[in-house]
């Protein structure tokens, strides 16, 4: 099929990709906002290299394993996209290359099985409990590597009982609420202060992992139930849907683009849409200020990806923390991904190690007293290996309200 694309991946969304294709003026700018391109120094391993891959691919040319490996490599940061001149929607091509290459490029019988294992296990909240507790059993008898992968048990701290005429749904998320179950009901103790009453639905996982590792119609299934949960509580008089993970919250903002061509669920995915909040999102249009006590400490704070690439709300978790008294620390390469990256960290280990250490060297440059950030899955990574506690940043903000210092909180979990 040497110069053609294949009638049967003609779609609309090879249609976007072209778009987005004729768009990249290839000037290389991306390549000092990639992480994988500062590790590497390839040009296929940044995101000019990785067009020109995909482009050749819905052209015809033939593609290999070495292409797969490539797009692979692709933490979807989105860190390339911020610094583009001319706008190019790298994270929808992407997408768009991995699924073509999917049907071109058999994947390895081990690589099936880690992504079918991830898939079974990782959004299903409740088979993720029950293996996070036979992990954090035997925790003391494994090698120390594994030890710091595995957190010990945590536990939530009080949740208030719904009184206050505003409600706003929380998210619960799939490993968070047994990773850090403290993170959410944190939230739910502010925005009590702040005269909101956070409750939850029959909510499940976002969908971005089987997005993101071939598993599009379980992602699809998951997008749907949760629309259909979160549209009941809207019509039930709650103001907003609150996502405390930026991971989540990032994809599920672009839930009206990925159902766009579903006829049942397109319309309701995009009248949801301005109901979707990241908490920090929330928590900026609120009277901070009228709360009681005050932060204090120097605390480094990591913004994930998710948040400053995905969300574009770079600044915001900043500003919050700094209002609230805390002296935040310089943070050398702010921009760069930590390397978790959803299920990134498993599926391509090494390259995830070397991009934690080098942001846990900038983030512990400074000497903070603590590390904040506000993903789940960045705060799990950098903490297996962090010399500074590292907790989410409402749980930090929590604490200052309660009098309680942020180590202490740290360390209680």
């Amino acid at each position: 099929m040497d110069g053609a694309i294949e009638p049967q991946i003609e779609t609309e969304a090879i249609e976007e990709a072209k778009a987005i294709l004729a768009k990249c003026v290839h000037c290389g700018f991306c390549a000092a906002t990639c992480p994988t391109y500062q590790l590497t120094g390839d040009e296929l391993e940044g995101p000019r290299g990785r067009i020109y891959l995909i482009k050749e691919m819905l052209e015809g040319k033939p593609v290999s394993t070495e292409t797969q490996t490539h797009l692979d490599r692709c933490l979807t940061c989105l860190g390339c996209e911020t610094t583009c001149p001319s706008g190019v929607r790298y994270g929808h091509l992407v997408e768009v290359g991995r699924t073509v290459l999917e049907r071109r490029v058999p994947r390895t019988a081990g690589d099936r099985l880690l992504r079918a294992a991830l898939t079974a296990v990782l959004p299903h909240r409740r088979r993720f409990a029950a293996l996070l507790r036979l992990g954090q059993a035997v925790r003391g008898v494994l090698p120390a590597r594994l030890q710091r992968a595995v957190p010990p048990r945590a536990r939530a701290g009080a949740w208030p009982p719904p009184r206050h005429k505003r409600r706003v749904v929380l998210m619960q998320g799939c490993v968070q609420p047994s990773l850090a179950p403290d993170i959410n009901a944190a939230s739910a103790r502010v925005l009590d202060r702040l005269g909101i009453s956070a409750v939850t639905v029959d909510d499940r996982c976002c969908g971005a992992l089987g997005h993101h590792t071939g598993a599009p119609e379980q992602a699809r299934r998951l997008m749907k139930h949760n629309i259909d949960a979160w549209s009941a509580a809207i019509a039930e008089g709650c103001e907003a849907i609150g996502v405390t993970a930026t991971g989540c919250a990032a994809f599920i903002k672009d839930y009206a683009y990925l159902l766009r061509d579903d006829r049942a669920y397109a319309d309701k995915a995009k009248a949801l849409m301005p109901r979707l909040r990241d908490l920090a999102e929330i928590l900026r249009g609120e009277a901070l200020r009228d709360l009681p006590g005050a932060g204090s400490g120097r605390i480094a704070c990591h913004v994930p990806c998710s948040l400053q690439h995905g969300e574009k709300l770079p600044g915001v978790v900043e500003s919050i923390l700094r209002e609230r008294g805390f002296t935040l620390t310089e943070v050398p390469e702010a921009h760069l991904c930590c390397g978790s990256a959803g299920s990134y960290s498993l599926r391509e280990p090494e390259a995830s190690e070397q991009l934690r250490q080098r942001k846990l060297a900038a983030l512990q440059s400074d000497s903070p007293e603590l590390i904040a950030t506000a993903n789940i899955g960045c705060l799990m990574h950098l903490a297996a290996e962090a010399e500074r506690p590292v907790l989410h940043w409402i749980e930090l903000f929590a604490a200052s309200l309660e009098g309680e210092p942020g180590q202490a909180r740290a360390a209680a979990r």
